[in-house]
């Protein structure tokens, strides 16, 4: 999709990812917390993460006998490969703590991995971690800045910035570009903040995206990148879902390979590979002065929050960051399924007269139900939250409103997740994995016809 947003001034360094942008030295703040109150006062506004509520309480309806359609948790939904369980259970005997970074074999293999996506990497520039997430945690503490967030934006950047007695700075999304936010609408962001004392030296962006399930084009990401240029942001890039586009051929450009000096890569298992109960995630650091601090902050976090991580899950994790064949055909089979699945429900979304993007990577659908703004006010229903409650209250159906990932409460957008539906066994995933048309399959059946059903009965 070409470039549609606000286009700001491109400078001559920024003409292709060949050409990264070239800066003056940067540098960290000294980590200051916000002025606005104690950190109580963060820690009391920041709820049970949205995605893990959602799934408790549909695990607690299904407890009593009641059905349900679960597309509100982000899981992928597909059982753990067989190499990996069996590497797993090989490394059980590891009972040492290991590197606050992560062992040498895990850091070579991820180093390995970027590199064969055009990421060349120093294995001594990453960090492991329990999942990227604590991950990201940790260098929001490092950086020690109000950092931005695109809006929408997955449900935690925001809240660990709070958690962390920081601010975060919503930017609305460029349209039909997930992820990142609106250059134009980020450095007016950044000169407001400053102006009023604050002090704004990061930003967040999500390759691919969720909430959207969108992937944002080269040519965004280069104006990103140039306004965090200007302004001297650090950029946090969380490509966890990067293996999940579902068009191979679709262009990805990473925001390290156009500013190499200033932005951080995030990544794990937990999407791609399905192994989000194990916990690991890594870090890739920028080479230069701003990496060696970043990591040296980043370790001291590390060692006294996690230590290091759980030595048996390395040494796996080392396998899958190597990428032997079964791996890469377990991914590419993902992929598919996902792909399948995904547009699917958008069809089923479209079908029903809602607006819906096309889905273009991992298992998200983000349909808008403005089209039934006024057919849903006359029942009740006049923002996000209060839609998604009547959902799972009278149908059954999880899923997220858009003022779970930073939207306005009047938006009557909902994500879905569409990983869950695949099957309630692992044979059933397995079938689904292999499946010439999972769509066939009388679970994937199943759920596509009772969405259908329900958005039947819901509309006008």
């Amino acid at each position: 999709m070409p470039w549609a947003g606000p286009t700001p001034s491109v400078s001559s360094a920024i003409r292709s990812a060949a050409n990264p942008v070239l800066t003056a030295p940067i540098s960290l703040p000294a980590i200051s917390r916000s002025p606005a109150g104690p950190l109580a006062d963060s820690l009391a506004c920041v709820p049970v993460s949205a995605t893990l509520a959602i799934n408790d309480a549909l695990a607690a309806r299904q407890q009593t006998g009641q059905p349900v359609l679960p597309l509100g948790f982000g899981e992928a939904g597909i059982p753990v490969h067989p190499l990996l369980a069996a590497e797993l259970a090989a490394a059980a005997g590891r009972g040492g703590y290991g590197p606050v970074a992560g062992s040498a074999e895990l850091r070579a293999a991820a180093a390995g991995y970027w590199a064969r996506r055009g990421l060349p990497t120093n294995p001594d520039s990453i960090v492991a971690g329990p999942g990227s997430k604590a991950l990201l945690f940790a260098l929001l503490l490092a950086i020690g800045s109000d950092v931005a967030v695109p809006q929408p934006s997955w449900v935690s950047y925001a809240a660990q910035a709070r958690l962390t007695g920081l601010r975060p700075h919503f930017v609305p999304a460029p349209a039909g570009h997930g992820g990142i936010c609106d250059p134009a609408a980020l450095a007016r962001t950044v000169q407001r903040s400053r102006a009023a004392g604050r002090q704004l030296r990061a930003v967040v962006v999500t390759l691919p995206d969720n909430p959207t399930g969108t992937l944002a084009a080269p040519e965004a990401v280069r104006h990103l990148c140039e306004v965090a240029a200007r302004y001297d942001l650090v950029i946090i890039s969380d490509e966890i879902y990067r293996d999940l586009v579902h068009d191979e051929t679709t262009p990805f450009l990473s925001p390290a390979q156009v500013a190499p000096d200033r932005t951080v890569v995030t990544t794990a298992l937990s999407k791609s590979l399905a192994l989000g109960g194990w916990r690991l995630g890594v870090a890739r650091l920028p080479a230069g002065p701003l990496g060696t601090a970043l990591r040296d902050r980043l370790l001291g976090v590390g060692s006294e929050i996690w230590s290091a991580p759980a030595a048996p899950i390395q040494h796996a994790a080392a396998v899958a960051f190597t990428e032997p064949a079964p791996i890469r055909d377990r991914i590419a089979r993902s992929r598919a399924l996902h792909a399948t699945v995904a547009r699917a429900v958008a069809a089923v979304c479209a079908d029903a007269g809602l607006s819906v993007p096309a889905p273009q990577a991992s298992f998200y659908v983000y349909p808008d139900f403005e089209p039934w703004r006024g057919w849903l006010r006359s029942r009740g229903m006049s923002t996000g939250p209060e839609l998604a409650r009547h959902l799972i209250s009278q149908y059954g159906l999880g899923a997220l409103p858009g003022s779970a990932f930073g939207e306005p409460e009047g938006v009557l957008r909902l994500r879905l997740a569409t990983a869950m539906i695949y099957g309630d066994s692992d044979a059933q995933r397995e079938a689904a994995l292999t499946a010439a048309n999972p769509l066939d399959l009388p679970p994937i059946a199943a759920a596509l016809g009772r969405l259908a059903e329900v958005l039947a009965d819901l509309g006008p």
